[in-house]
This record gives structure tokens, C-alpha cells and sequence, in this order.
């Protein structure tokens, strides 16, 4: 039996592969923030209980950080959600496949992108769930810029109220937002200490650590609980990382073929 970590190693990088690639044909960008985010979505959507029929009592999962749009609809092929070869049409004229998140595609739930928007609605439907006894768990991917949007703090404080223990939110903690590094905008940090006065359950991990992110999706928790994941921002690919740049750039066919060698290492 394959070790689950290599498994989830050879996952990623085969996601990250093509995820460079329909980004790249599709002429759109984001693929820092795509990279950062790929590990963390590999190991989240191995355990998520959703599936190609999209039962009603399946597990929510919303895409806050709706530019991670490329990986989202790679991972939805994956669980047979969406046709594989719909992944050949994003960024492509009159496709719904575009580079933001949108609920035209299906087994994407909500849409993504305008930040701080993706909480509140998660909050939302775990409450729903709560208050009519079902049993799935609503899962939220935002990220460390929408830390600055009222509306985060908001429904933080809402969730913690109503204890929602089925509700968990992952942070993709990259240091970057739109204008520059996370301290240079606004400083968030001590984060953790944050989320813990507004009395959620709180985990800090290694966000390309398999084995940390794995944990802590299993963590049990009597109350809301926030996975802050600690990223490196395009990760995967020497010159993607830590670069704001990849945040906005296109993937020409020289970048293309030299982030693809290193991936094929």
C-alpha cells in the first residue's frame, strides 16, 4: 500500500502541472496564489465527502479566495464532478471556466473572489446544517488578505457564538495580497492570538506539510476551527516563489516550459 504522503506528493505535483498548463493556455494569472494553495486543496478534497452525484448531505466547500479557480475546477475533475476535458476550455472566449471561481460551474457552491464574501456565506449554511441536524461540515479556503475585510471578524464572531464545530476554515497564510506583503499592508500578526480571543479553535501548521495538514482536518473540535497555514507563495517553482509578480503575470511559452522542467524533476 502506497505511503499516503507520497501519495499526496505525486497528487499535488501532478495538479501543479496542470494547473500550469491551463493557466498558461488560457492566458490568465494567479498562479502564486494557485501553487500556494495546492497542497493544502489536495490533501482537503482527499477527505471531503463529496462526490460526482452531489448528494444532498455532502460536505460544503467554499473557495473564498476565488482566483484559486484553476485548481478548484482540476480538483472538481478529479472527483468526476466536472468532464475532464472541460479543464481544456478554461480562460478560453465564452467559457464559463474563468479565472475566478463562479456557481455556473458545477460543485462549485458559491462564487469566489470578492474578498471577505466567502465567510459570511460559509457561516451561513453551517448554521443551517446545525439547526436542521444534518451532518455535513462546511469548509472555507480564504485568504490572508481577506484578514483585513470587517466582514471576516464579523462572522467570526457570529460562528464562535453559535459554537459551529462544523464549520473550518483554512487560511492560505502566503504573506502576499494584492499590493505588497501582508506587513507591509496591514500586520495581522499575532494572528493565532486573534482567532483565539474570538474564542475559535485555533491550529497552526505547515501549509506544504502533508502530514500537519492531514492532522489537522481531523482534528476534533467543539467549536469553530481555523487552520492557519503558513504558505510559500507559488510554490513548486523556483521563480514563482515569494514573488508578488505571479500574483498577475501570464505564463509565457518560455516561463511555461521552464516551470514545467522543474516540475517534471
Amino acid at each position: 500500500m502506497e505511503d499516503p504522503i507520497i501519495k499526496y506528493k505525486k497528487a499535488a505535483n501532478e495538479a501543479r502541472k496542470r494547473v500550469l498548463k491551463m493557466i498558461h493556455l488560457g492566458g490568465t494569472s494567479h498562479i502564486g496564489s494557485n501553487f500556494s494553495a495546492i497542497d493544502v486543496m489536495t490533501v482537503l478534497f482527499s477527505k471531503l465527502n463529496i462526490d460526482k452525484d452531489l448528494k444532498a448531505d455532502r460536505d460544503r466547500f467554499v473557495l473564498s479566495k476565488g482566483w484559486v479557480a484553476s485548481a478548484l475546477y482540476y480538483f472538481l475533475s478529479e472527483k468526476g464532478i466536472i468532464p475532464k476535458e472541460d479543464l481544456e476550455k478554461f480562460g478560453k472566449e465564452g467559457s464559463k471556466y474563468i479565472g475566478l471561481s463562479e456557481p455556473e460551474v458545477r460543485g462549485v457552491e458559491v462564487a469566489g473572489g470578492a474578498m471577505g464574501h466567502g465567510l459570511p456565506i460559509a457561516v451561513g449554511m453551517a448554521i443551517a446544517a446545525q439547526r436542521g441536524g444534518e451532518k455535513w461540515h462546511t469548509y472555507v479556503l480564504m485568504s490572508d488578505g481577506e484578514l483585513d475585510c470587517g466582514t471576516t471578524w464579523e462572522s467570526a464572531l457570529l460562528a464562535a457564538q453559535q459554537r459551529l464545530n462544523n464549520l473550518t476554515v483554512i487560511v492560505d497564510y502566503n504573506g502576499f495580497q494584492a499590493m505588497g506583503t501582508k506587513k507591509e499592508v496591514l500586520d495581522m500578526e499575532p494572528l493565532a492570538d486573534k482567532w483565539r480571543a474570538f474564542n475559535w479553535e485555533v491550529v497552526e501548521i505547515d501549509g506544504h506539510d502533508y502530514e500537519q495538514i492531514s492532522n489537522a482536518l481531523n482534528k476534533k473540535h467543539n467549536k469553530p476551527l481555523i487552520i492557519i497555514a503558513k504558505t510559500t507563495k507559488g510554490k513548486g517553482v523556483s521563480f514563482f516563489e515569494g514573488k508578488l509578480e505571479w500574483h498577475y503575470k501570464t505564463i509565457d511559452e518560455q516561463n511555461y516550459k521552464a516551470a514545467l522542467a522543474e516540475l517534471n524533476k
